[in-house]
C-alpha cells in the first residue's frame, strides 16, 4: 500500500509561513536523495502530489519528495509572483525561499539524506521559484529543472511587495544580456565562490502566460553564471526527447534547454527525463 502525504509544521524558521508536506516511501534508500517539487499557481502540494510523477518514482527509486505549499491565498509562490519580493531574493532573507531552504535542511538531518543529492522542480510560479531556489541556495542543491517559468529577478518588484504581479515579465518584455541576469543570481547570495546546480530548462512556444520570450532569458541567466555564450550551445538536437521538442546543450550538459514547438503553459513534466539528469 502506498505512503501519504505528511504535513510537516516545525521544520524550522518560517517567517513567510510556507507549509511543508512531505512523501517519504516504504522503501526507503539508506542515505535518500531528496527532490523539492514546487506547485503552480492555484495549486496545492495535493494536486503537485496527485498530479506529477514523483510519488511513483520515489516509491521505486527510495527518494524523498518534499512538496512546498504557498501560504497565499491564490497559492502562487510570493502571492502574485514567486519572485516579486527582495526577501525570497536572498539568501536567508526571511522569504519563501527561506522556508523551502529550511525544509530541505530539516529533512537531510531527520532522514539522513544525502547532501549531494538534492534536486528542485517546479511548474509555471514553482518553475519560477525553482530558479530562485537554485539562485539563492546553490549551496543545497545539485540540480534545478524548470518547467515553463522565469529568469530568477524577473518579476522583482521595486516597491518590494510579495503581491506584485509583473506583466513586463510575463509577456517576455523583460530582456536583459546574460552578465546582467547572471547578477541576479550572484547578488542572490553574496560572496558565495562554491558549485552552483546545474540546470534544466523547458518551454513552450505557444506559452501565452508566461511569453516563449521567458526561456531565452533564462538560458541567459544560467549561460551568465556558467560563463556561457547562450547563442552558442554545444549540442543542438532536433525532435528530441520527442517530436516538435528541440534540446540545446551546453558543457556536457550543465545546462539545457527544452524549447517544445506548438506547446502552451505549461509543458508537461517528464519524470524518467527528470531521472536521468538528476543521476536518479
Amino acid at each position: 500500500m502506498a505512503q501519504s502525504l505528511t504535513r510537516i509544521n516545525n521544520f524550522g524558521s518560517n517567517p513567510s509561513n510556507a507549509k511543508m508536506f512531505i512523501y517519504v516511501p516504504r522503501n526507503l534508500a539508506a542515505k535518500p536523495p531528496i527532490i523539492v517539487a514546487i506547485h503552480y499557481c492555484t495549486g496545492t502540494a495535493q494536486a503537485y502530489f496527485s498530479g506529477s510523477p514523483y510519488r511513483q518514482l520515489a516509491d521505486q527509486k527510495g527518494f524523498i519528495v518534499i512538496y512546498p505549499e504557498s501560504p497565499y491565498s491564490g497559492t502562487c509562490w510570493d502571492d502574485k509572483s514567486i519572485v516579486s519580493s527582495r526577501a525570497t531574493l536572498t539568501h536567508d532573507g526571511g522569504g519563501n525561499s527561506n522556508a523551502i531552504a529550511n525544509m530541505v535542511k530539516y529533512t537531510l538531518q531527520q532522514y539522513n539524506g544525502d547532501p549531494t543529492k538534492v534536486f528542485v522542480t517546479g511548474t509555471s510560479s514553482g518553475g519560477m521559484m525553482t530558479n530562485v531556489m537554485a539562485a539563492t541556495y546553490p549551496d543545497l542543491f545539485a540540480a534545478g529543472i524548470v518547467y515553463s517559468g522565469t529568469a530568477a529577478g524577473c518579476f522583482y518588484s521595486q516597491s518590494g511587495g510579495t503581491n506584485a504581479w509583473n506583466n513586463s515579465c510575463a509577456q517576455g518584455q523583460v530582456r536583459s544580456t546574460p552578465q546582467v541576469w547572471a547578477k541576479m543570481v550572484f547578488d542572490a547570495y553574496p560572496g558565495y565562490e562554491g558549485p552552483r546546480p546545474k540546470m534544466q530548462i523547458y518551454h513552450g512556444s505557444a506559452d501565452t502566460t508566461l511569453h516563449a520570450n521567458n526561456y531565452n532569458e533564462t538560458i541567459k541567466q544560467w549561460a551568465g553564471v556558467f560563463g556561457l555564450d547562450p547563442a552558442k550551445p554545444d549540442v543542438t538536437q532536433a525532435n528530441t526527447p520527442q517530436s516538435r521538442y528541440t534540446t540545446y546543450s551546453w558543457d556536457n550538459g550543465k545546462l539545457i534547454g527544452v524549447y517544445a514547438q506548438g506547446v502552451g503553459h505549461s509543458v508537461n513534466m517528464r519524470g524518467a527525463d527528470d531521472m536521468k539528469f538528476f543521476g536518479l
